[in-house]
């Protein structure tokens, strides 16, 4: 075919049908730079193949039995460019979805701090907490931080007030010569150096799935400036209303919306507020969905308040764009000062990345396809497991009482329930109304007693709501205490109260404020403890500054609530890396050779009150407990406990399922099998140790592993010399799910 002299604006107006037709990489060559491209890493496969002629470069990749999908690359003008992104029907033709698509990236940036919720416990340990090198080592895992909202609350942060000049806004520019072309198991990725994004640099990254259409666009940037807040845009721009003449989403009330773009052009991002942060362009030959990941895009927050999290703009009477993006700040005033947002240490490689979802299908096809990732953003059941979430502070009996009745249903519980989730484990009486600082008669008990009438009736069949508390008496740091049934006590002890006593009305009741106090309790009534969101806000320092202390060696004393979000950095490829893992790994490296079980990691949530139409699946962490049944709100609540304490159930972020996981044989030569279930393509798995001294681990590569599958994995195992052993599995978004550690040579 002889190129048209057409320039390369002309050329963005040429009909779909023209742009699908063979030898479009002479076609294109015309207006395209040359394209260097190192084809060294890549290697062919049925279903996952590159080509490069006439300076474009060809993507063809295999949608499972559905067909195939295509994407052409090529520099113009040092700009890579999507030259056309096709959908191929099983048993039809091609179908060009875009053409002369631009990826558009844009970062907004602040200044990290630490708060003094955090920075006082470290004081209280005997550190310097004047000096800077402690502010800015804690100020990596601040909770207390919106670096966006100027000047600040002076008694949130040090080193206030936060300043205009410490914000700046940029957009990222490209100036690409080359492109690298990576085979990696079962996807292809297209890289693209030379981007510039304000104070980051990097390149682009374009990642095809092989047996889906899933389709990754990121940024891969690192800045050299210290203690660095960001957030991040993401898209794509060049649409056509020829081809995909409307977007739609459904809205937080579940109703479906869409846009014509029939008015004005914007001059900014249209941000949606839409349900399971998924948007959808479609046409006549096809759809493109746009999501995040989603578990790394949503920091730690307080609520789960849906702030819009995809965009379109309408650029021009033929063209649009859109994409995701984050909010700069809370909706309302009293959560304003948390909005931590990501960290991106000096040097670190930050994926900035976003997932498209391409079908010849409908809008209805794209939804299904994009929302089976999260498993439609619930919890499936699985035989023999139910499932357990755990520490919300929900204000649920001042709730109560001021509807009048202990019968009102609130939309907190409604909401859980509709995810998928078997119990639910309260943490009331830590930031309302009630008397947290009565002895006993005075009101805590009838507090108390309100309480537990309130999560009773609010039970049902296969649902519990379990009374639980935080009560961070005496310790140190915060913490969750779970108590196999109702379990009266108060925290603070008068000189005329006995630890324990026999009130006329509550029966057997507790004052317990000191350590030893506390001890008491739990031992007696088979109540257990774990420590809240490890290393950061209210348990900054924990739970390092009590391993040595007696009630940490003790069996009543659980472990560390997984909470990921605080200290969220895109460089990694695990959730609360350094947080939670090490430290739960630090503790049994520690209590290898003792008699105690292994310290666990809980899923944890740590959140406030909710609707259903918030945005809960991101935020949440669930535990799969290996129990035959939910207990009921009248039963013994001890089979919870009972598999929390045995490590018999896993965590997972939602996309990821751990099932029939052992540690098989005897001596050294064991073996780690598990039946594992995924969405995401998957990153890798990991076997995990300790010999009580150092941490290791054995890493095995899962990317020949196709999207939405199954793997049974038999990962032989030595165990000379290990103390301890735990299993994980890491997405290719980072979603994850891991089992407990269990004792070798016990």
């Amino acid at each position: 075919m002889i190129p048209l002299p057409l320039s390369s604006r002309s050329f963005r107006f040429l009909s779909p049908l023209l742009l699908g037709l063979a030898g479009l990489a002479a076609f294109t060559s015309a207006f395209a730079d040359p394209l260097n491209c190192d084809l060294s890493a890549y290697t062919a496969a049925t279903g996952l193949t590159a080509t490069v002629e006439k300076d474009v470069l060809t993507v063809t990749w295999a949608d499972s039995a559905r067909g195939e999908l295509r994407a052409r690359y090529v520099i113009d003008h040092g700009q890579p460019m999507i030259r056309e992104l096709a959908v191929h029907k099983a048993g039809g033709s091609w179908a060009v979805l875009g053409h002369d698509l631009t990826p558009e990236f844009g970062v907004k940036t602040g200044h990290r701090r630490i708060d003094f919720v955090g920075l006082g416990n470290f004081g209280r340990a005997g550190q310097d907490i004047t000096s800077r090198a402690v502010k800015d080592r804690e100020a990596w895992y601040s909770f207390w931080d919106a670096p966006f909202v100027v000047p600040g609350e002076f008694s949130r942060n040090p080193d206030l007030p936060r300043l205009p000049s410490e914000i700046e806004v940029a957009k990222g520019t490209l100036n690409s010569t080359s492109c690298t072309v990576k085979t990696d198991g079962a996807r292809l990725e297209v890289s693209f150096p030379g981007l510039t994004m304000g104070i980051f640099s990097g390149g682009i990254r374009f990642t095809h799935y092989r047996a889906s259409g899933l389709y990754r666009v990121e940024a891969i940037a690192k800045t050299e400036k210290d203690l660095v807040a960001y957030k991040y845009d993401i898209g794509l721009k060049g649409l056509a209303l020829d081809t995909l003449p409307r977007v739609r989403w459904t809205d937080t009330g579940g109703n479906p919306q869409d846009y014509q773009f029939g008015g004005v052009v914007h001059d900014g991002f249209v941000t949606v507020r839409a349900k399971n942060r998924l948007m959808i362009a479609e046409g006549p030959a096809g759809s493109i969905a746009v999501f995040p990941p989603p578990t790394v895009f949503f920091p730690a927050r307080e609520v789960d308040t849906n702030l819009g999290y995809v965009w379109y703009r309408k650029d021009s009477a033929t063209q649009y764009s859109m994409g995701v993006k984050q909010a700069d700040h809370e909706d309302v005033a009293k959560d304003l000062q948390n909005y931590a947002l990501y960290n991106a240490p000096p040097g670190t490689l930050q994926r900035m990345a976003t997932y498209f979802y391409l079908t010849p299908g409908d809008a209805t096809v794209a939804r299904a396809g994009a929302l089976a990732f999260t498993r439609n953003d619930h919890y499936t059941p699985i035989p023999g497991y139910k499932t357990f979430v755990n520490h919300f502070h929900l204000e649920f009996t001042d709730r109560l009482r001021d509807s009048g009745s202990l019968n009102t249903q609130t939309p907190d519980l409604a909401a859980m329930k509709a995810l998928g989730v078997n119990m639910v484990g309260m943490s009331d009486f830590h930031a309302d109304k009630l008397h947290l600082n009565d002895s006993g008669p005075g009101g805590r008990f009838l507090d108390q007693h309100d309480y537990f009438e309130g999560t009773r009736r609010a039970s049902d069949t296969d649902f519990l709501v379990l009374p639980y508390e935080e009560p961070s008496i005496a310790f140190g740091g915060h913490y969750n205490i779970l108590y196999p049934k109702p379990l009266y006590y108060s925290k603070v002890r008068t000189a005329q109260q006995s630890v324990v006593e026999q009130d006329p009305k509550y029966g057997k009741v507790y004052h317990a404020s000191s350590a030893t106090e506390v001890q008491q309790m739990l031992d007696a009534e088979n109540t257990y403890w774990y420590t809240a969101h490890p290393r950061t806000k209210s348990s900054a320092g924990y739970p390092d500054f009590y391993w040595d202390k007696p009630f940490v060696k003790d069996d009543h004393y659980l472990g560390l609530a997984f909470k990921p979000g605080m200290g969220m950095d895109l460089s990694e490829s695990r959730l609360a890396e350094w947080r939670t893992f090490d430290a739960v790994d630090t503790m049994n490296n520690m209590f290898a050779d003792t008699t105690l079980r292994p310290k666990v990691l809980i899923g944890d949530v740590d959140t406030y009150q909710k609707w259903p139409h918030d945005d809960l699946f991101t935020g949440f962490t669930v535990n799969y407990l290996k129990i035959d049944k939910v207990p009921g709100p009248d039963d013994d609540w001890s089979p919870i406990i009972k598999a929390l304490s045995d490590g018999n159930f896993f965590v997972t972020t939602g996309e990821i399922y751990i099932r029939n996981y052992a540690v098989q044989g005897t001596g050294n030569k064991r073996t780690i099998v598990a039946d594992v279930d995924y969405t995401f393509p998957l990153e890798f798995v990991e076997v995990v140790w300790g010999d009580g001294k150092k941490i290791d681990r054995q890493i095995i590569r899962a990317t020949d592993l196709t999207p939405m599958g199954t793997k049974h994995f038999s990962i032989p195992f030595d165990a000379t010399g290990k103390k301890w052993v735990r299993f994980a599995v890491w997405d290719s978004a980072v979603n994850g799910a891991f089992v407990q550690a269990v004792w070798l040579q016990r």
